[in-house]
């Protein structure tokens, strides 16, 4: 999928500049291209020194978490819903923990330290498969729940956000907040509704409440404030979660005794091995994305977009940021090269920028994920898992973009 997808990028763009140049007589595109291949080159090295810093940073804050015990407390909290949603797992099997520590990584933004706890779920209960090549109700939950995995503090957008200039990274924390719920709950709905998940469950009610309510209460002050002020508690709670949020993982575990600082390093090693090797990707697609844009490719399809939008009679302001949102499906890799060239020539706090770093924090790469997780364990049939994936993107990225209006007007 990627291969074709990258591939695509260069065929479209190549047709695209010698059609312009066949029938424009404009020769110069050609130049364009070579300038934006070596610039989106050295963007490529600009995004990954801010990186290697970010990763370290988190992976390092992360398993001083997971020494002193935090990441176990909140896998046994999440444990007593997931023996409902799973029945067929048994009661304190380890794929249990392994979820639940998946998920809690996903939701505050660690994607990289993520992957290998969902690999390790996803062996777990391929353990209790009967049929190794179908995928059982128990894994493609878990592979929904991760495709529209709650992201709570989207860390990665607020990096590329400040890399790009911006003078407040956090300006998005509430509207990414808000879609990827929304992306989340359409999920899960959709799975229980395909495998008659009894929701009713009071265990899961209570859960399923719990979020509703405090979604509900966060939508209803919110609904009174003005633009500037939504923007403004945006930046207070993006700011201060991310704060105190460090300051607990350090002082719990220097309250337990545990040695934070080799902690720290300990898991910071881990995060510049990981950043380091995704310089390669990032070259690849923001380069591929950059020679469409330089050809003409992606300001025609824009345009094509745009006046179906205006034929409808709708603001087409969101429209310069759907390629972020129709790549993400397939790769985060050229999503994330979208984001930030979309950042770099439209401007960071542009409208449609703020509308692509939404959708770029509420939404999942779904197919790489089912093509990982499943391919890990050799799963041929997913069964219902994409089209309910698939349907959870679709609610993150029209929550996004309704979101955006609504703060940012």
């Amino acid at each position: 999928m990627l291969n074709a997808l990258w591939l695509g990028f260069f065929v479209i763009a190549a047709v695209c500049a010698f059609a312009r140049w066949l029938i424009e007589g404009n020769a110069a595109v050609f130049a364009a291209m070579v300038d934006s291949l070596f610039g989106m080159a050295k963007l490529s090295v600009d995004v990954m020194i801010l990186l290697f810093g970010t990763l370290t940073l988190w992976l390092g804050f992360l398993r001083i978490a997971e020494k002193a015990g935090v990441v176990d407390v909140l896998a046994r909290a999440l444990s007593p819903l997931f023996r409902r949603l799973m029945p067929e797992v048994p009661p304190g099997h380890p794929a249990l923990g392994l979820i639940t520590l998946n998920l809690t990584a996903n939701a505050l933004g660690l994607d990289n330290a993520a992957t290998p706890m969902g690999l390790k779920a996803m062996r777990a209960l391929q353990d209790l498969n009967p049929d190794p090549e179908t995928a059982t109700r128990a894994q493609v939950l878990f592979m929904v729940l991760n495709a529209s995995a709650l992201t709570l503090l989207p860390v990665s957008i607020f990096m590329y956000r400040a890399q790009q200039g911006a003078s407040d990274p956090t300006l998005v924390f509430l509207p990414i907040l808000l879609a990827t719920t929304a992306s989340m709950l359409t999920g899960f709905i959709a799975v229980a509704i395909a495998q008659r998940i009894r929701i009713w469950d009071p265990v899961v009610l209570a859960w399923l409440g719990g979020a509703g309510l405090v979604l509900g209460t966060v939508i209803a002050i919110l609904a009174g404030m003005s633009a500037a002020a939504l923007a403004a508690v945006s930046s207070l709670l993006g700011n201060l979660v991310l704060f105190l949020l460090i300051l607990f993982f350090v002082v719990f575990a220097a309250l337990r005794r545990i040695p934070v600082y080799e902690t720290f390093v300990e898991g910071a090693k881990e995060g510049y091995e990981v950043s380091r090797n995704l310089l390669p990707y990032l070259v690849a697609m923001l380069c591929a994305v950059g020679v469409m844009r330089a050809s003409g490719a992606l300001d025609i399809l824009l345009e094509g977009l745009r006046y179906l939008v205006q034929a409808i009679g709708l603001d087409t302001r969101f429209v310069d940021a759907l390629p972020t949102a129709l790549v993400k499906p397939f790769s985060g890799s050229a999503a994330r090269a979208m984001l930030i060239e979309l950042m770099k020539s439209g401007g960071v706090d542009s409208f449609p920028a703020l509308v692509a770093a939404t959708v770029q924090g509420s939404t999942e790469t779904t197919f790489y994920v089912l093509a990982v997780y499943f391919g890990s364990v050799g799963i041929q049939r997913a069964r219902h898992a994409v089209s309910c994936s698939l349907i959870a993107d679709v609610a993150g990225i029209v929550t996004s973009i309704g979101v955006c209006y609504w703060f940012f007007g």
